[in-house]
């Protein structure tokens, strides 16, 4: 069954419910092995397999337990790259260009270009 297609949040937690005693049965535990091995009290496994709602700490220790938690970095990924996001990012990446600072025309370092014809000088580019 796809969680997608649930209404409900009561349906969905009745779905991992089923999801979670079927994991158990398959290793072939008891409701009190697997709350033993996670940490937890039996009463919180059976209300997670009834689909009642546990905290999420609960869960996580479940689903370790289960040696699921990893399919969390599938469900809830860190983030999600939009094709556009990516194109944008590329583009601002692509047009970085060292910035340095924008020197006056009075500045020590370095003279006005001219071209070579005003009074009183050689330009410094253009015809002698």
């Amino acid at each position: 069954m796809d969680l997608e297609g649930l209404t409900t949040d009561a349906a969905v937690l009745a779905e991992l419910g089923r999801r979670l005693a079927r994991q158990r049965l398959e290793r072939n535990w008891t409701q009190a092995e697997m709350a033993a091995e996670a940490g937890l009290g039996q009463a919180t496994v059976q209300r997670a397999e009834r689909g009642q709602s546990i905290q999420m700490s609960s869960m996580v220790k479940l689903l370790r337990t289960l040696g699921l938690l990893g399919a969390i970095d599938a469900a809830v990924p860190e983030s999600i790259v939009l094709p556009i996001a990516k194109l944008e990012r590329e583009q601002h990446q692509a047009r970085r260009r060292a910035s340095g600072r924008a020197r006056a025309a009075g500045d020590p370092g370095e003279t006005p270009w001219t071209w070579g014809d005003e009074p009183g000088g050689e330009g410094r580019g253009g015809a002698p």
